[in-house]
């Protein structure tokens, strides 16, 4: 029975972990990629555009 229990937290802590993870990532790689772009266009008119 502990088994059981083990496997069905396990089915379901892997796949929230795993998506937990993949936010982290992009969140850091999309904040970097942010910042080498405002970096390397330093100056343009077009970085005082609104989001």
């Amino acid at each position: 029975m502990a088994g059981a229990i083990a496997l069905i937290i396990a089915m379901i802590a892997i796949p929230v972990g795993v998506l937990m993870t993949g936010a982290a990532a992009s969140a850091i790689l999309g904040e970097a990629m942010r910042r080498d772009g405002v970096i390397r266009h330093d100056g343009s008119e077009l970085l005082d555009i609104e989001d």
